[in-house]
C-alpha cells in the first residue's frame, strides 16, 4: 500500500512541476529585464508549492505563527530539516525569500531548472570559496532588503531531533544586523524520512512561526555562541510543541 501510495504522490508533484515548468520560463524571459530580484518566479514556486501540498490528502498541514514575520521586514529565517518536504512546505508560510541551497539540488532536472531562475543562492558545502562567496551574496540580499530561508543544520534529521546549527546563519545575522526569524516544523520526517523514497503513513504535519529575535536580544556577536543559543532554543521548542500534540 505505501509503494502504491508513493508512486501516486511522486507522479502528482512531478507531473505538476514539469507542467508549470514551461509556464514559469515564459514568464521569467518576460519579466527577466524588470524583476532583477526574480521576485516573480519566487512567488510562482510558492503557489505551485502550495497547490501540490494541499492537493495531497495523505498528511494535513497546520501553520501557526505566520503574522509574526511582519511584513517588510527583512529576517535571517531559520528552520530544522526533518525532510526533503520542508522545502514545499515552509514556502507554504508566502513568505517573500531566497533559499540558500546545496549546490547539488540545481544539479537535479526540472528541481533545478526552477532554483536557477528564482536566482536562490547556492554553496558548495565541501568548498572554502564558495562558501565565502554564498555569505557575501546572502549579505548583498540581506542590504537589499530581502530575506533569506536557510536549513542551520545544513543537512536532514535522521531521527527527526534537532541536530548541530552550524555557524553561517548566525554570521549573517550579526554582521547584517538583522532579526532571526526562527520556524519549526514536525511531522515531515515521519512521512519521508532522510534517504527514502517510501511516504509513510498519515502523518499531521505543523509548521510553527516562533517569535522574531532582534540583534539588539541576540546577547554575542559570537555566532558560534548564537548558533547553540538558537539550537538550544529551537530543541526546547519543539519539545514543547511536541508536548502539546501528544507526539513523539
Amino acid at each position: 500500500m505505501d509503494i502504491l501510495k508513493s508512486i501516486t504522490v511522486w507522479f502528482v508533484g512531478i507531473t505538476l512541476l514539469v507542467v508549470f515548468l514551461p509556464i514559469t520560463f515564459i514568464i521569467w524571459l518576460l519579466v527577466l529585464p524588470f524583476d532583477r530580484n526574480r521576485s516573480v518566479v519566487h512567488w510562482i514556486q510558492i503557489y505551485l508549492s502550495i497547490i501540490i501540498s494541499y492537493l495531497i490528502p495523505i498528511w494535513k498541514i497546520k501553520i501557526e505563527g505566520r503574522n509574526k514575520a511582519i511584513h517588510g521586514t527583512t529576517y535571517v529565517i531559520i528552520s530544522n530539516h526533518q525532510s526533503i518536504l520542508d522545502i514545499l512546505l515552509i514556502n507554504c508560510l508566502r513568505l517573500r525569500f531566497k533559499w540558500i541551497s546545496k549546490i547539488e539540488n540545481n544539479k537535479v532536472p526540472v528541481l533545478g531548472w526552477y532554483l536557477k531562475m528564482a536566482d536562490y543562492i547556492t554553496v558548495d558545502r565541501g568548498d572554502k570559496e564558495s562558501k565565502e562567496m554564498m555569505l557575501l551574496e546572502s549579505y548583498k540580499c540581506l542590504q537589499k532588503g530581502i530575506s533569506l530561508m536557510i536549513f542551520p543544520e545544513g543537512t536532514r534529521s535522521v531521527d527527526r531531533q534537532i541536530g548541530f546549527f552550524k555557524r553561517g546563519a548566525f554570521q549573517l545575522a550579526i554582521s547584517a544586523d538583522k532579526p532571526i526569524l526562527p520556524v519549526l516544523i514536525d511531522g515531515t520526517g515521519g512521512i519521508l524520512p532522510k534517504h527514502g523514497l517510501i511516504i509513510g503513513g498519515w502523518h499531521k504535519i505543523i509548521i510553527r512561526v516562533l517569535d522574531p529575535v532582534t540583534p539588539g536580544s541576540f546577547g554575542t556577536n559570537d555566532p558560534d555562541k548564537l548558533a547553540i543559543k538558537f539550537q538550544n532554543m529551537m530543541i526546547s521548542e519543539l519539545d514543547k510543541l511536541r508536548n502539546e500534540t501528544g507526539t513523539r
